[in-house]
């Protein structure tokens, strides 16, 4: 029976071009609201610029050879990535699918349930790109880009979001009621969100806890890789940031499909 449950929770799902079509309806529904939706990533960033970076900064000693607001610069638009997908996916979807009853009335089309979790999957990594982009212009605009491979970032912000949107997707998937999001909010994205190099280096962490966030936290890697390519410091290990990404992205994709449908399909 185990092996089942395995076998039919890692089942490669049927998904077609009609994914899309879900995206595009999200998308239609965030236009009507655009002014609203660009304004938070917009300001946000310059909090933090100003009051972390300037201010608290000159108390602050380099952080990996970096000046305290250039180092915490790009890990704001990894952060970016993982709150918009992440919440996009885990609150928003919720509401979509309990309260307004959306995915049961596109399903009624040619629409496959499969495709509906993939359509929502992909506007949370579109989302992700929106806002990881809107915070990277800011942080261009504060002079905090020092290399033209902070291009490749939005391309990064797209899959970083479509892992965190998976991610998501499983906790929407076994979570019983809306409040219930508290707990991984506080107890998965909370830790990530201070350990995992963005307001500090990593390197000051106790051993074991340093370990575990660059195993274990997907938002490390998120955070290594935006920060190498905004200030063109590019290493080996920056390999194993994005082979980690590229091979978790998959197996939550693929899992958070499968866990919905046994969530939906009674």
């Amino acid at each position: 029976m185990k092996a089942e449950t395995s076998t039919s929770l890692l089942s490669v799902p049927q998904i077609s071009y009609r994914a899309w079509k879900v995206w595009r309806r999200d998308l239609e529904v965030f236009m009507k609201t655009y002014k609203v939706n660009f304004f938070p990533p917009l300001v946000e960033p310059i909090f933090y610029l100003v009051g972390l970076g300037f201010g608290l900064g000159g108390f602050v000693q380099p952080q990996e050879g970096l000046r305290y607001v250039a180092f915490i610069a790009p890990a704001l638009v990894a952060i970016s990535m993982m709150f918009s997908s992440f919440f996009e996916c885990t609150y928003a979807s919720f509401v979509r699918m309990y309260y307004q009853k959306t995915f049961g009335a596109i399903i009624a089309t040619p629409v496959s349930l499969e495709e509906v979790i993939a359509g929502e999957l992909l506007w949370g990594a579109t989302k992700s790109l929106i806002n990881s982009t809107i915070v990277l212009g800011v942080v261009f605009a504060f002079g905090l880009v020092s290399s033209p491979l902070f291009l490749l970032i939005p391309p990064l912000a797209f899959l970083v979001g479509l892992m965190f949107s998976a991610m998501a997707m499983c906790f929407t998937a076994i979570t019983p009621n809306i409040d219930s999001f508290n707990y991984p909010s506080f107890l998965f994205i909370t830790p990530m969100f201070i350990l995992s190099g963005t307001f500090f280096s990593s390197h000051n962490l106790p051993g074991t806890v340093q370990t575990i966030s660059k195993i274990f936290l997907p938002l490390y890697h998120a955070v290594q890789l935006t920060r190498g390519l905004a200030i063109g410091r590019l290493s080996s290990s920056l390999l194993f940031n994005l082979g980690w990404i590229l091979v978790a992205t998959p197996f939550f994709v693929v899992l958070s499909i499968n866990l919905m449908k046994r969530r939906l399909i009674r």
